[in-house]
């Protein structure tokens, strides 16, 4: 595989986690808009962190119950 090939793909995967962390921050704006206000007035973002993978996780077992 050239450099090229390599460059592209990176830059492709890295897109790719890009738009899926951005979906899913907006997914749990709209979806728990008191926890994300929480964590943004107090200046704790664990809790936001937390919500955040959770939306991932379950999205993710969502795609693999189709496998």
């Amino acid at each position: 595989m050239s450099l090229e090939g390599v460059g592209v793909s990176l830059f492709g995967a890295v897109a790719v986690i890009a738009v899926v962390l951005a979906v899913a921050t907006v997914w749990l704006f709209l979806t728990s808009p008191v926890t994300v206000a929480t964590a943004v007035n107090e200046g704790e973002i664990s809790p936001f962190i937390r919500d955040l993978a959770d939306v991932l996780l379950r999205a993710l077992q969502g795609l693999l119950k189709y496998l």
